[in-house]
């Protein structure tokens, strides 16, 4: 358990452009791996971008800054980043729906068990990433990378 916190926190203090670096490169080896797991580069778009938002609204909040973060992955993967109002809206969405949200992270948790070890680490790693884009990893944000972790 010490080397999961030592490890959110080195997340939480990094210098942006070595986070931004890393975080671009883990994608950019990620998605290859994803397409000839899911047999598709539109299949390992959605996945990927899936587990992205998941990780996004791991603490139940969607603030501008985690959204212009993430913003320029998402326009990557789709060509433009949806609207901050957008994606707020139907993160407030999602997680007014209990059912929905376990039934998209049971899916995940699922999926990512299927992985080879190193594409499930490395998926593991930018959801961490992800959750630490704002400086802070949440309770929740933890409780939602040990399910990936575990699984």
């Amino acid at each position: 358990m010490k080397e999961f916190n030592q490890l959110c926190k080195e997340f939480e203090q990094m210098d942006p452009a070595l986070f931004d670096e890393l975080l671009t490169q883990k994608s950019a080896e990620i998605l290859p791996a994803l397409t000839l797991v899911a047999g598709g580069a539109s299949d390992a778009v959605h996945l990927f971008s899936t587990f992205l938002i998941a990780s996004v609204a791991a603490d139940g909040k969607l603030s501008e800054g985690e959204y212009a973060c993430v913003a320029p992955l998402f326009k990557v993967f789709f060509g433009e980043a949806p609207a901050y109002a957008d994606c707020k809206r139907e993160a407030k969405r999602l997680w007014g729906n209990a059912a929905e949200l376990k039934s998209v992270v049971d899916a995940l948790v699922d999926l990512i068990g299927t992985l080879s070890e190193e594409l499930k680490d490395d998926i593991i790693l930018v959801c961490l990433m992800i959750c630490a884009i704002d400086g802070k990893v949440s309770l929740a944000e933890k409780r939602w990378i040990k399910q990936l972790i575990r699984e």
